[in-house]
């Protein structure tokens, strides 16, 4: 595959007129050594940063602009669409990450072979209370719970292989599991100190409300990598489970009836009841969510696995297929 560029720098704005000159001379000015593009992603800006992009000279940078907005992991998402380098990276707009970093990111990535380094913030310029502390906390549970041993996995500062990023299904917030969503499709992942500023212009978009959000993804995610392929396996045990608890209370309470007991009034019979209608509804969910798995894998031709290579012989015949996945 022949690309036009050895770079993409994909940058997710949302209301930083005052950041957006600032961090294009950064940009330009950390990479002029490297054949690459800017892709500025406005995520629905009520102010005047579209307009400040396009009152930049600059030939190689490219503004995507959304009608409204429609949050960070879109704006990253439509910017790696329209990537046309062979790496790509992904940073905030606010001026915090430090594009100086980018040039060591791309060295070792072509050097080591790798398909993702990301980011790690050493001296983290945030709150204690309302950044950093839950984003430590949401670190642990979620190296802890997908196996995925990032230590800052919500830093921006992100490059990857095009054909690992462009295969990323991105939608909702996700953008924040990145390095789990490579590492379910084999990439091969590192991590490096990156420096950290202090926001000088705008104010954050972010609060502690995202805990509570991060925590549901994380849900996701989980079910993403242990039952993506076989949801049966999750909700038939949980309905089977159901089921058989319910029945065996059902089984006590015919016991008692047959020897002239009053089940009418024991809460036994309600709790009973319940169990067996929910054991009933989640099989019921576990076979239409097969149903629509395989809808999924077959309405596109897509597979649930990925191809390093073929060899026949011992010699490489066949490039890896991650990009040739249409979407």
């Amino acid at each position: 595959m022949s690309y036009k560029f050895d770079l993409s720098v994909v940058v997710p704005l949302f209301n930083e007129e005052q950041n957006v000159v600032h961090l294009h001379k950064a940009i330009s000015k950390a990479l002029q050594d490297v054949n690459a593009e800017i892709i500025f992603v406005d995520d629905g800006s009520f102010d005047t940063t579209a307009n400040e992009v396009l009152q930049i000279e600059d030939a190689n940078l490219k503004l995507v602009k959304f009608t409204r907005n429609y949050g960070q992991t879109s704006a990253m998402a439509a910017g790696i669409e329209h990537a046309v380098g062979e790496y790509i990276v992904t940073l905030d707009g606010d001026l915090q990450n430090d594009p100086s970093d980018i040039p060591v990111m791309l060295n070792r990535i072509k050097k080591e072979n790798l398909d993702l380094i990301t980011g790690r913030r050493r001296h983290r310029k945030d709150g204690l209370w309302f950044r950093k502390i839950p984003s430590r906390i949401a670190n642990i549970l979620i190296r802890k719970s997908t196996g995925v041993h990032i230590s800052d996995i919500g830093c921006s500062l992100k490059i990857f292989k095009a054909e690992i990023a462009k295969k990323l299904e991105l939608y909702g917030e996700l953008h924040r599991f990145i390095p789990i969503l490579a590492s379910m499709h084999g990439a091969k992942i590192a991590e490096v100190d990156v420096k950290h500023h202090a926001r000088k212009y705008g104010s954050s978009k972010y609060g502690i409300s995202r805990t509570v959000r991060v925590l549901s993804d994380l849900m996701l995610m989980l079910f993403f990598i242990r039952y993506r392929q076989r949801p049966m396996h999750l909700f038939g045990t949980i309905g089977q489970g159901f089921l058989c608890v319910g029945s065996l209370g059902f089984l006590y309470l015919t016991m008692i009836k047959i020897f002239g007991g009053d089940i009418g009034h024991r809460p036994l019979l309600i709790i009973s009841i319940f169990l067996i209608i929910a054991g009933i509804q989640f099989l019921s969910t576990g076979f239409i969510a097969e149903l629509l798995m395989r809808t999924y894998y077959a309405a596109e031709k897509r597979k649930p696995y990925n191809i390093a290579g073929i060899y026949v012989g011992g010699k490489k015949i066949s490039e890896p297929n991650l990009s040739k996945r249409k979407d």
